[in-house]
């Protein structure tokens, strides 16, 4: 675990459970001041979160409740700005603006990425800023996407990169596609054969 995400997550009620259960002596090497990892993005994280269609962010109400998102678009429209600054373009939805809500009381965010065909998992920790500055907006909005209400920036904190245990093998149609191609030329082969009488 990176040193910076641990300093956040490690909290003394974590610690004592990390103590009642035998793992705070292998976690305490991640506190070591002599690391500091996990606070700034590199090329692998920027390229990582920006290949994803899909993130779940989580946020907190006023009340004290947490509240997860999926958060969706075409590749990389979550974008990395700098290596501590991730932004997206938000379009009207449902109209509930709970996320929204709960970002305006309370900036801390949390977003998880997952790359389901690769089994890898990308874990950040952040503060939002909701802007409705339109030159912001116009800079993450897609190019054929919809106008935006706002925009989402999000100054990260920390990030983690997780390990793939229990992470499900799930694809999406781009990522079978030349699969499924191959198959149906298969099956067209086989058809014609078939109705050739060979």
């Amino acid at each position: 675990m990176a040193n910076a995400y641990a300093r956040i997550a490690f909290t003394p009620t974590v610690r004592a459970e990390q103590h009642q259960h035998g793992s705070a002596e292998i976690y305490a090497r991640v506190l070591s001041p002599d690391r500091n990892d996990g606070a700034a993005m590199t090329e692998r994280e920027a390229a990582f979160i920006e290949a994803r269609d899909g993130v779940f962010q989580a946020t907190v109400s006023e009340t004290g409740w947490p509240y997860v998102q999926f958060r969706g678009g075409t590749p990389g429209f979550l974008k990395v700005i700098d290596p501590q600054t991730i932004a997206y373009a938000d379009y009207s939805g449902n109209k509930q603006y709970i996320s929204t809500g709960n970002l305006r009381r309370n900036d801390r965010i949390s977003i998880l990425a997952v790359d389901f065909a690769r089994r890898k998992r990308l874990k950040l920790l952040g503060n939002a800023r909701i802007t409705e500055d339109p030159s912001v907006i116009a800079h993450l909005n897609g190019p054929d996407a919809p106008v935006a209400e706002r925009a989402i920036v999000i100054r990260v904190a920390a990030f983690d990169w997780n390990c793939p245990q229990h992470i499900p093998v799930r694809r999406t149609d781009a990522e079978y596609g030349e699969e499924i191609r191959r198959l149906r030329e298969r099956i067209a082969e086989l058809e014609q054969q078939r109705f050739a009488g060979v």
